[in-house]
C-alpha cells in the first residue's frame, strides 16, 4: 500500500515513511500509537471548535464589510437625493426601521494619549494639595493619587484624570492644571463600532442583537 501523504493524513498527523507521529508542544514527533486517547481525543476536539471559529470569524468580518458598505451606499444616495446625510458628533449615526423596532448605531471611539503638558497639570494639583489642610477636599487628593499612580503596564489612570475635570474648584492654579489637562489631550487613534439592537413594541427596552461570544 502507498504510503499516506502529508495531505492525507488527518489534521495534526504527520506521515513519516509511512507511521503516522503528531508533533508535540516543543515540536517533537511522537508515534501516534503512543499518544493517549485522551490526548487524541482532546486534539481533535480543539480543533473542531477552532475550525467553527475560523468559520465564524471570517463570516463576522463579512458582515462587517457588507454593513457599512450598505450603510455607506444609503448615506451616499441620501445625500444625492436631499443633499443631507446621518450622522452626530465624531460621525457618531443612528438607523431606524419604519416601525422604530429596530435600530444600527455606528459609534467612533477615539483612544486618547496625554502629552508633556500632563507633568505640568501634576505640579501645580501638587501645589494646590499642599496648601489645602489635611482634612479638606480629602476625595481630591484620593483622586490625584489614583491618577497619576501608573499601572502595570505603565499607563496612568485615564478614567480618574477626566474625574479630575468635572471638579469645580475656582483656585487659579487648579484652573490652570485643568487647562494643561486638556492641552495635553491628543487623539493617537480611533475605532468604529456597529451595534444593533431591536425591540418588540414600541415603549419596549432595547436588547442588543450579541455578536460578541462572551456575551451570547
Amino acid at each position: 500500500m502507498e504510503a499516506q501523504t502529508l495531505e492525507q493524513a488527518p489534521a495534526g498527523v504527520v506521515d513519516v515513511a509511512g507511521k503516522p507521529y503528531m508533533p508535540d508542544a516543543k515540536g517533537n514527533l511522537v508515534p501516534l500509537e503512543s499518544i493517549k486517547p485522551a490526548d487524541k481525543l482532546q486534539d481533535e476536539t480543539v480543533r473542531k471548535v477552532i475550525s467553527y471559529a475560523r468559520e465564524l470569524s471570517e463570516q463576522i468580518s463579512r458582515f462587517k464589510a457588507h454593513t457599512f458598505d450598505d450603510l455607506g451606499a444609503f448615506e451616499a444616495l441620501l445625500a444625492q437625493e436631499y443633499g443631507a446625510k446621518v450622522g452626530g458628533l465624531k460621525g457618531n449615526k443612528t438607523f431606524m426601521s419604519f416601525d422604530g423596532l429596530m435600530k444600527i448605531q455606528v459609534q467612533v471611539q477615539d483612544y486618547i494619549d496625554f502629552g508633556p503638558q500632563l507633568q505640568i497639570a501634576k505640579s501645580l494639583i501638587d501645589e494646590c494639595l499642599r496648601e489645602w489642610t489635611a482634612d479638606s477636599r480629602s476625595e481630591i487628593r484620593s483622586i490625584v493619587t489614583r491618577a497619576f499612580n501608573v499601572d502595570k503596564t505603565g499607563q496612568i489612570n485615564r478614567a480618574e484624570i477626566f474625574a479630575l475635570l468635572r471638579h469645580d474648584i475656582e483656585d487659579e492654579r487648579w484652573l490652570k492644571a485643568m487647562t494643561a489637562i486638556r492641552d495635553a489631550m491628543r487623539v493617537v487613534g480611533s475605532k468604529t463600532y456597529v451595534r444593533c439592537y431591536e425591540r418588540s413594541r414600541q415603549d419596549a427596552p432595547w436588547t442588543a442583537v450579541t455578536i460578541d461570544l462572551a456575551k451570547a
